[in-house]
């Protein structure tokens, strides 16, 4: 039976995330099990929790202190790092800056975002590297000191989880585990996010984190322990907590590779609302395609009864149609916001 002959019995109606422990992959039995597990996830939940990841604790808590330090900073000098003034959207965004549900004002979340960058630093030509997300030049604050290396080496053993995942995902695909290796990006994007507690009454349209789905293919998520804030939305629309889970990192299908899949795997629309009292913070990692990459459906994701439901397009194409989108809303919401803030 061909994968895309599987998903009669798939209906999403999830009542909860399933973990993973993925630290037993060293042979291609244990590796074709683990793919079983993960086929399952995507296709039912869209999201999963890994177990075993192999990033140091050391290495989270350091990115975890860097992050707190630099958000505790005035505004003023923060904004010296404003993103929007980065041709490549790296730096950082102030709250409300962003709006990526078009029901709502704003999103109440500020973040430092970082490409991926090799940790001795090299030297850049920027006609160069406009494809190739490992080269673009990052903004970085003066201050905390060792910002730069926590950020980076956080980011650097991602990458090492990401790559263990991606060849797992082709596998669950009925493809050799090396089909992506040429194909997905080490790392396009990397955001450090602090919520502050919300506050104002719920119907505000103001939230930590709208809902959405990521436009990449997958996502590496670390969200701080203790703090609920991460819901997803499952089929008969209920929101189902994705509670943080201490040792575990989530996993989240995006549209890319939804879309790459005909739909076979699920980009789950997800939103974060921090009540919690306190700040949180978490740390998502979005694998993405590199941008010459032609996506159009699987051919194992496709059969007489499951025809292709998505036309060729180039996954640069595919991605900046979405950000630009995202940003257009945002300076709408941004406005929007100041006008009931200011009373007008």
């Amino acid at each position: 039976m061909s994968l895309a002959e599987t998903t009669a019995s798939v209906n999403g109606a999830f009542d909860s995330i399933p973990i993973i422990d993925i630290g037993h992959a060293s042979t291609h039995e244990e590796r074709a099990a683990l793919a079983r597990q993960i086929r399952d996830a995507c296709m039912n939940v869209g999201f999963f929790y890994i177990r075993n990841h192999g990033i140091p604790e050391e290495t989270i808590d350091e990115v975890l202190s860097a992050m707190k330090t630099f958000f505790s900073l005035p505004l003023e000098m923060k904004m010296k790092l404003y993103h929007r003034q980065s041709v490549h959207v790296r730096g950082y965004e102030p709250l409300l800056d962003s709006n990526v549900d078009p029901a709502n004002r704003g999103d109440l979340y500020e973040s430092f975002v970082i490409g991926g960058e090799e940790l001795v630093p090299k030297e850049y030509d920027d006609e160069k590297v406009h494809d190739d997300s490992m080269l673009i030049k990052n903004l970085w604050p003066s201050e905390p000191a060792g910002f730069r290396e926590a950020f980076l080496s956080y980011c650097h053993a991602a990458l090492s989880v990401g790559k263990v995942l991606h060849r797992l995902f082709a596998l669950a695909l009925d493809l050799p585990e090396t089909s992506f290796d040429d194909k997905l990006q080490h790392c396009q994007i990397m955001r450090g996010l602090h919520y502050p507690p919300q506050t104002g009454p719920e119907d505000d349209r103001i939230i930590g984190f709208g809902a959405h789905s990521d436009f990449q293919c997958f996502t590496i998520l670390w969200q701080e322990p203790g703090i609920q804030a991460l819901q997803v939305l499952n089929s008969e629309k209920k929101w189902i907590n994705a509670t943080p889970i201490p040792g575990t990192l989530v996993i989240n299908i995006g549209d890319l590779l939804s879309r790459w899949t005909n739909n076979i795997f699920r980009s789950t629309v997800h939103r974060v609302i921090n009540r919690s009292g306190v700040c949180r913070y978490s740390i998502p990692l979005f694998f993405g395609l590199d941008t010459h990459v032609e996506v159009e459906p699987l051919s194992s994701c496709v059969s007489s009864e499951r025809p292709a439901k998505y036309e060729r397009i180039s996954s640069g194409e595919y991605v900046q149609k979405l950000m630009q989108e995202m940003y257009r809303r945002s300076f709408t919401a941004s406005d929007d916001a100041a006008r009931h803030d200011d009373g007008r």
